[in-house]
C-alpha cells in the first residue's frame, strides 16, 4: 500500500500555530511561505482516536505547596513548575496525557508526584527516581513505589551513583534486574553524553534483556558539531540492535544547535525512526524547562514540523506523539 506522507504537519495538532508561535526570541522567522502552509492545516483531519502523551516531564510543588512537599536543600527550583500551570499547557496545547519524571528538585521524596497521579490516574503516570545507596535500601524502595503507589517506571541518573561507582555496580544491576521483574521500564539521563555511559546501558541490555529501556532526550545527542558528538549519533543508533530499547525524541532545545522549530534535528528523527522503528520513539516535552524556551505548546508543534522535513508517514506520527508510550504502559490513559 502507498504511504501517505505529511503534507500538513499540524494536521495532527489541534490548533494550527499563530505566526507568532513560529517565531521565538530573538530567532529568525521560518519563512512566510512555509508557516502559511502549516497554518492551512485542518484539524479535522486528526484521527479521533489518536491521543497525544508527552512521555518526559517535571512537576514540582508550588512556593504554597512547598510546606506540604518540600524542596531537597539546594535544589530549590527557579521555574514555575507546578501541577495547575502544567494542566494548563496542557489544555493550551491538547495534549491527553503525561509520564511524570521525578524531578531532582524533590529527590527521592517522591510524595508530590504521588499524590497528583492519585488524583489524575487518567491522565498522568508516574516515573520515579532510583536511588543507588550503597547499602541497597533503594531496591526495596524502588518495589514499594512500583506496588505501593504504582509508579510505572524508573528513571537511572548515573550522577547519583557513589563517586567512582558506574550504573554497572551490584546495586545498580539490582536495581535494573528488579524494574525488569516488575514490568517497569528503565530510563536512563546520560545528561554529560552518551559517549559516557554506552559502556554501562549495554552491559546492562546484554544481561538483562527482559529489562525495558529509555533513552531521555535521545541519549541527549546534540547535532554533530565534532568527533564526539557524531560517536554519540552512531552509538545511539547502533542501540537500536537490542529489541528493548525506545528512545524520546525530547528536549528538543537541549539537542538543537538552532531555535524553534529546530529543524536541524530532522536528520536524528529520521535515523531513529529509520534504525528503532516509529513504534520505538516517542516525543517529549520537558516541561516546565521547555516553557522560556520555546513555549509548551510550540514544543507539540515543532516535533509535526521536523517530522514533514524528514517524510515521516502520518502512522508513524501517530506512534511518536502518543501509541509508542501508550504500548509501553498498556490501560494507563484510558479515559475517565
Amino acid at each position: 500500500a502507498a504511504t501517505l506522507r505529511l503534507t500538513n504537519p499540524l494536521a495532527f495538532l489541534s490548533h494550527p500555530p499563530t505566526s507568532s508561535s513560529l517565531r521565538f526570541r530573538g530567532s529568525k522567522s521560518i519563512g512566510t511561505e512555509t508557516a502559511s502552509s502549516f497554518m492551512a492545516a485542518d484539524p479535522e483531519t486528526t484521527s479521533s482516536s489518536s491521543r497525544v502523551i508527552d512521555s518526559h516531564l517535571h512537576i514540582w510543588a508550588s512556593p504554597q505547596e512547598a510546606a506540604a512537599y518540600p524542596y531537597f536543600p539546594g535544589q530549590e527550583p527557579t521555574l514555575t513548575g507546578d501541577v495547575n500551570f502544567l494542566l494548563k499547557n496542557m489544555e493550551e496545547a491538547r495534549v491527553d496525557g503525561a509520564l511524570i519524571v521525578q524531578p531532582i528538585n524533590h529527590k527521592f521524596d517522591h510524595s508530590l508526584v504521588t499524590s497528583v497521579v492519585k488524583k489524575y490516574p487518567w491522565k498522568f503516570v508516574g516515573c520515579c527516581l532510583a536511588n543507588p545507596a550503597e547499602d541497597g535500601s533503594g531496591i526495596k524502595d524502588l518495589e514499594n513505589l512500583v506496588l505501593e503507589s504504582n509508579y510505572r517506571a524508573v528513571r537511572f541518573n548515573p550522577y547519583l551513583w557513589p563517586p567512582g561507582q558506574k550504573m554497572t555496580n551490584a546495586v545498580g544491576k539490582a536495581m535494573f534486574s528488579k524494574a525488569g521483574e516488575l514490568g517497569v521500564p528503565v530510563g536512563f539521563m546520560c545528561m554529560k553524553g552518551l559517549h559516557l555511559h554506552i559502556a554501562e546501558i549495554e552491559e546492562l541490555c546484554t544481561e538483562f534483556p527482559k529489562t525495558t529501556v529509555i533513552l531521555d532526550h535521545a541519549g541527549f545527542c546534540k547535532v554533530p558539531e565534532n568527533g564526539d558528538a557524531k560517536l554519540a549519533y552512531t552509538q545511539l543508533m547502533k542501540l537500536s540492535r537490542f529489541p528493548q530499547v525506545y528512545v524520546k525524541f525530547s528536549a528538543l532545545f537541549r539537542l538543537s544547535r538552532t531555535g524553534f522549530p529546530y529543524q536541524d534535528l530532522s536528520p536524528l528523527l529520521s535515523q531513529a525512526v529509520s534504525h528503532f522503528g516509529a513504534n520505538r520513539v516517542m516525543w517529549g516535552s520537558d516541561f516546565p524547562f521547555v516553557v522560556l524556551e520555546c513555549g509548551y505548546k510550540e514544543a507539540r508543534e515543532a516535533v509535526a514540523i521536523i517530522a514533514e522535513q524528514a517524510s515521516l508517514s502520518s502512522s508513524d506520527m501517530d506512534w511518536i506523539l502518543g501509541k509508542t508510550v501508550m504500548q509501553l504502559f498498556p490501560g494507563q490513559w484510558d479515559l475517565p
